[in-house]
């Protein structure tokens, strides 16, 4: 079963996204902020990571830009969702390393498109 890691400061989108992904037949894990996706990342890598961009502490890009020094951290799929929706955001996201972007808010047939996509579905 595949993995993905959730990291959301809102216990909404995480449950949202929780939901929709078990659906999908994934195992998933949470984090509030990056910098606990960082250290959950530490220890396991997912298979795929769906990343806020405002977040406390340590923000999605922020987070992004450490992952990808990991090593073999350019292995996960990460999909940015977010309310950051305009093209310098999302740019910037793609050529950080993100590999698809969502705009928040989101439902069961955007994640299950996105997720199909970059051939994790």
């Amino acid at each position: 079963m595949k993995t993905c890691l959730i990291v959301d400061d809102s216990k909404v989108i995480r449950m949202v996204a929780r939901k929709i992904l078990h659906e999908l037949d994934f195992e998933t894990d949470e984090a509030v902020n990056g910098k606990d996706a960082l250290e959950y990342c530490t220890k396991s890598l997912p298979d795929a990571i769906l990343l806020d961009w405002n977040m406390p502490v340590m923000d999605g890009m922020e987070f992004l830009l450490a992952l990808r020094q990991l090593p073999d951290g350019e292995q996960p799929v990460v999909i940015f969702c977010t309310t950051e929706n305009d093209m310098e955001h999302i740019q910037r996201a793609i050529e950080s390393g993100a590999n698809e972007y969502i705009m928040k808010p989101f439902d069961s047939e955007i994640i299950q498109a996105k997720f199909t996509q970059v051939g994790l579905l």
